[in-house]
């Protein structure tokens, strides 16, 4: 790009979606590197980043929602399908305990018999019993808008009745790409980007938290892309500042044993865009990059913007597409520190006092 398109972006105070995608096609990873980079030490120090180990433990492959671009689901009495018990689920916990984990994030499927006072129950009782040494992310918004549904209950009743199980958090998981005609082709049985977004107000309403995510590398065009990062931004803006999410993950997409299929999208691209995250959404303090999918060229992430990430124990539903985890997290986090990041081990949900947007000054 010109020296004068680059000194032009610099002086803007929000960069517009016409220059998101000028720099994402046209500017060299170099351009990109540097840019992200100043955009990160508006937040953070530039050559540091936070990161810890947590499990996606998944209670049930069981979900009708049938969407393409996943190898994990089962429909319900079809061969594989599962369940676990509560036993089964603390043994899993059990696991992530020993590895030095801190997080347990539960992901399951749209199970047709289960209501939301289940999942409730089993919040609860796994909190009761290891409360005091991990935290928890209890279901993601799409498994939440689901059982809502199936419990005939409105997405602010549905919050409340979690919050009233000790629910803390809700992840955003099950965004995909926010995309109506995206949407339509690969997922017709989730929910419209509106109604989406109706489900995570009702959540941060309530007094929960929750995160916002994005996976790329399907079929999506890059005006689809640019949708889901400007429904983020715009929502996100609307958030009063006590609502407002911490962060943002990006991961790609993983075609193995999916009916979708296709290729896995090359490391440069996700990092690429990667910094167009840290960029476009500057009302979100912490962008994160995604070992889980990546490995680790995602620590190269933290030179795009990124700054902080998970060490990952175990997530089935990526596994089943294709993602290898490893649980040598001396090794992953020897990458960091040759690029000359200072990696801290922090705790969970606690990301330190920062701006939600970079002209606000810094608490």
């Amino acid at each position: 790009m010109q020296d004068t398109e680059i000194i032009g972006i610099r002086k803007k105070s929000r960069i517009r979606r016409e220059d998101a995608k000028n720099l994402f096609l046209n500017a060299t990873d170099e351009e990109l590197m540097s840019l992200a980079t100043e955009a990160k030490a508006l937040y953070h120090p530039a050559d540091a980043a936070s990161y810890l180990i947590m499990a996606i433990v998944n209670y049930t492959n069981v979900c009708v929602a049938k969407c393409d671009y996943c190898a994990f689901y089962r429909l319900p009495h079809e061969q594989g399908a599962y369940l676990l018990s509560p036993d089964q689920v603390a043994e899993r916990i059990e696991n992530l305990l020993e590895l030095g984990g801190q997080l347990v994030g539960y992901n399951g499927g749209f199970h047709p018999k289960l209501k939301l006072r289940d999942y409730g129950e089993l919040f609860q009782a796994m909190r009761s019993r290891f409360g005091s040494k991990v935290a928890f992310y209890e279901m993601t918004v799409a498994e939440f808008m689901f059982s809502c549904k199936a419990s005939k209950l409105s997405y602010q009743e549905g919050a409340d009745l979690l919050k009233s199980y000790g629910t803390a958090w809700v992840t955003g998981g099950g965004a995909e790409i926010l995309d109506n005609n995206f949407r339509e082709r690969h997922s017709p049985g989730k929910y419209t980007v509106e109604d989406y977004f109706t489900a995570q107000k009702a959540i941060l309403e309530s007094g929960l938290g929750s995160t916002a995510t994005m996976v790329i590398g399907f079929d999506e065009t890059l005006e689809e892309r640019f949708n889901h990062l400007e429904a983020l931004r715009d929502f996100q803006d609307n958030l009063p500042p006590q609502q407002k999410m911490p962060s943002f993950l990006c991961w790609t997409y993983k075609p193995q044993a999916t009916r979708l299929g296709g290729k896995e999208i090359s490391a440069k691209e996700y990092l690429r865009w990667l910094a167009i995250c840290r960029l476009y959404l500057d009302n979100f303090g912490h962008i994160r990059t995604s070992v889980l999918t990546q490995n680790e060229n995602a620590l190269l992430g933290l030179k795009y913007g990124a700054n902080d990430f998970d060490l990952p124990t175990e997530d089935e539903v990526t596994q089943k597409a294709g993602a290898t985890i490893s649980h040598e997290f001396s090794r992953i986090l020897a990458c960091a520190e040759e690029l000359g990041i200072k990696t801290t081990k922090r705790e969970p949900f606690v990301f330190g006092s920062l701006p939600y947007n970079k002209n606000e000054p810094t608490a």
